[in-house]
C-alpha cells in the first residue's frame, strides 16, 4: 500500500491550498492508500537555521516528528503558493531545518560529491500562481521549482518530481477553483 505525505506551505488556512491539500487528501483515502499530513503553520519552530551548517542547531518535536512522517512516506506532495517568485518563508524555514546532512543527503570526505538518502520517495508539487505558468517559467525560470524540486527534493535523491500549477488565482472565480479543487481531488486518487 502506497504511503503518501502531503506537506502543506501556506500559512493561511483559508488559502486555495487549504482546499487542495483537502482535496488530495479525500482522493488518497478513496483510493485506499495510506496518508498523513504536515501542516507547517501548526508546527512549532524556529525557521532560522541559526548557525548555517557550522553548528547544528537542535531539532525541536515538531520537527522531529516531521521528520518521522518524511522517512515513512512513499510519495511526498508539496502544496505551496508561489510568492515573491519563491516558497513562503515558514515553508523555506522548514526545509532550512529539516533537510540537513545526515538526514537527507551526506557529503563525501575529500569529495565534492555526495550520497542522496532520500533515494527511492516520489514528489508531486502542486502550487499557485498569479500569473499564467508560461510566464513564471519563460520570463522568471520557474525560481520556486528550480528551488524545490532540483536544489532540494533531486538533490537529496527525491525523484522524479511531478509539477502542477494553478493560476491565475487573483482572477479565478468559484466555479474555476472547484474545476481546480476536483482536479487535485482526482491527482490524490491516482497517487500522483
Amino acid at each position: 500500500m502506497k504511503k503518501i505525505l502531503i506537506i502543506n506551505g501556506h500559512p493561511n488556512k483559508e488559502s486555495l491550498s487549504f482546499a487542495f491539500a483537502k482535496a488530495y487528501n479525500k482522493g488518497v483515502t478513496n483510493s485506499g492508500a495510506e496518508v498523513k499530513e504536515i501542516i507547517i503553520a501548526d508546527l512549532n519552530f524556529n525557521p532560522n537555521l541559526q548557525f548555517g551548517y557550522q553548528k547544528r542547531t537542535e531539532l525541536e518535536p515538531d520537527l522531529l516528528n516531521a521528520w518521522e512522517k518524511i522517512k515513512w512516506a512513499d510519495h511526498l506532495v508539496w502544496i505551496h503558493p508561489v510568492w515573491w517568485g519563491g516558497l513562503p518563508a515558514n515553508m523555506k524555514g522548514f526545509i532550512d531545518r529539516l533537510f540537513l546532512p545526515g538526514f537527507a543527503f551526506q557529503y563525501r570526505e575529500n569529495s565534492m560529491f555526495w550520497d542522496k538518502l532520500l533515494k527511492g520517495k516520489t514528489a508531486h508539487i502542486i502550487t499557485t500562481l498569479d500569473q499564467p505558468s508560461w510566464y513564471y517559467w519563460l520570463v522568471y525560470g520557474r525560481p520556486s521549482i528550480n528551488q524545490l524540486k532540483k536544489a532540494t527534493l533531486e538533490f537529496c535523491g527525491i525523484g522524479p518530481v511531478k509539477v502542477s500549477y494553478f493560476g491565475i488565482i487573483k482572477n479565478s472565480n468559484e466555479t474555476t477553483r472547484q474545476k481546480w479543487i476536483s482536479k487535485v481531488e482526482k491527482l490524490g486518487r491516482q497517487n500522483k
